[in-house]
């Protein structure tokens, strides 16, 4: 006799994001189907993150669907080599996140036969050839899987299985996601699950506010800055402010790291406003990251995700992202002759985190010179370049050579698009009905178990913090 498999429990299995912050990755089995939240790349220690990147913890083919909640490479990154691996399923998004994955895959690709092909120079003869994660005809595949869903409007995932997009307000087009599942131990209703992506922060330039859940049997949620309070965004403009203004007073650079997504068109507007207002000096602001400037196009064919100020903005024919006034570089030679580049400017360029990309060109030539400034606006993971710069490492090694940083390094914290700790404990406590089951993914474990202990204060009675591979039944 053949057995039910919708009579299988319903679980959920944590590879990845579990007590560290890249990697999202979270098997869901329901209806005797597997169903995958998110597929990101590991980030962090080369050698380890490279075999998780490449070993996945379950077939590929097993998988019937993937539900995404963003763009961001740590969400989306590794989507092409579940494809390769032999995945066939649809990936439900948004429309914008659909817009973004496409020109960051086909980066993510290009950077890694670029790389992989500058190593094979380099090995001696018989060593085994290094092979990129995964290559641009993998993307391409992966591009013909998405299926993108507009926000608030239910869409069947799988037999039995429902799912809503709803806006988290963390980049253009992020989600998180309510889900139905039929077979459950609820006996009478669905199970209702809710998995928070990565969530934003209120009162931020350019995107809408997070929407609120009305109810969950389960949550699975970020924790990213769980521990902490931000400073208030109106501080961070001020500060941002002082930042460019005493650098110019020294004859310096301004070097951001920031991400191609969110970051980077934040910081554009806040610098074009406070250029605007006469609160800054008229400096050259380049954006040096192909990526960002065709970013920063999807964001402007994606109004449905901005706020009542941008809107007024685009209402009166203003320019809310810049484009007239930044100088967005093209070309690796451009790029490069901004190194000789003579009197004050800023340079945003990623990656964020500063693990690659043309900001460590720039960094490599501006660290030692205590005129310049390295501006940090965003989370740098542990065994990161960023990280390093951020805690105020006397030395630092780029590119291969070690360098003593003698420029400015600020951090500004306020400009984090995640949610802090009062936000993460206003998602819970704004919910109607209660969920039975947490569990809090996306934070270091310093993080997420404090935000375990100010939810249990809150009279949530089952909250985990689970361990890589851990798997727990639901309901």
């Amino acid at each position: 006799m053949t057995r039910d498999l919708s009579l299988d429990p319903v679980s959920l299995t944590f590879w990845g994001a579990a007590r560290n912050v890249t990697g999202s990755r979270h098997l869901l089995h329901a209806n005797g189907e597997q169903l995958l939240l998110d597929c990101g790349l590991f980030q962090g220690r080369r050698a380890e993150a490279n075999q998780q990147n490449r070993e996945l913890p379950f077939r590929a083919k097993d998988i019937a669907a993937v539900v995404l909640s963003h763009a961001h490479m740590d969400h989306a990154g590794n989507l092409p080599t579940l494809v390769k691996r032999g995945f066939r399923g649809k990936i439900h998004c948004t429309p914008a996140t659909a817009d973004l994955i496409g020109v960051m895959l086909r980066d993510s690709a290009h950077i890694q036969e670029r790389d992989a092909e500058w190593l094979n120079k380099r090995r001696k003869r018989g060593q085994e050839k290094v092979e990129p994660l995964y290559a641009l005809r993998d993307v391409e595949r992966c591009l013909k899987l998405v299926e993108p869903q507009r926000y608030r409007t239910p869409f069947a995932v799988r037999p039995g299985v429902t799912a809503t997009f709803r806006d988290a307000g963390h980049i253009l087009g992020s989600a998180f996601v309510e889900m139905a599942l039929a077979a459950s131990v609820t006996g009478d209703r669905p199970l209702r699950l809710v998995f928070s992506g990565d969530l934003g922060r209120r009162h931020l330039p350019i995107l809408k506010d997070p929407e609120q859940p009305d109810a969950a049997d389960v949550l699975v949620m970020e924790s990213t800055y769980g521990d902490r309070f931000h400073e208030d965004i109106r501080g961070a403009e001020d500060a941002l402010g002082a930042v460019v203004e005493r650098t110019a007073k020294r004859g310096g650079k301004v070097v951001i790291p920031a991400f191609s997504v969110g970051r980077s068109q934040e910081i554009v507007y806040e610098l074009h406003r406070l250029m605007s207002a006469g609160e800054i000096p008229e400096l050259p602001v380049y954006i040096d990251s192909p990526l960002t400037a065709k970013v920063s196009q999807i964001f402007a064919r994606h109004e449905e995700c901005f706020d009542a100020e941008t809107w007024a903005i685009l209402s009166k024919g203003g320019d809310p992202f810049g484009f007239e006034r930044m100088r967005y570089v093209e070309s690796v030679e451009e790029s490069k002759r901004l190194n000789n580049h003579q009197g004050p400017c800023v340079i945003i360029s990623a990656s964020g985190m500063c693990e690659a990309g043309r900001v460590l060109h720039h960094l490599a030539n501006t660290v030692e010179d205590e005129r310049n400034t390295v501006l940090i606006v965003g989370f740098q993971a542990s065994h990161t370049l960023g990280r390093r710069l951020e805690e105020k490492a006397r030395r630092v090694r780029i590119l291969g050579s070690e360098f003593v940083v003698n420029a400015e390094v600020v951090a500004l914290h306020a400009y984090s698009a995640h949610a802090d700790k009062l936000d993460l404990l206003r998602f819970y406590e704004g919910m109607r009905e209660k969920p039975g089951q947490i569990f809090l993914v996306h934070g270091e474990e310093r993080q997420s178990e404090a935000l375990a202990d100010a939810l249990r204060e809150k009279g949530a009675t089952r909250v985990e913090v689970p361990d890589y591979g851990a798997r727990f039944a639901l309901g």
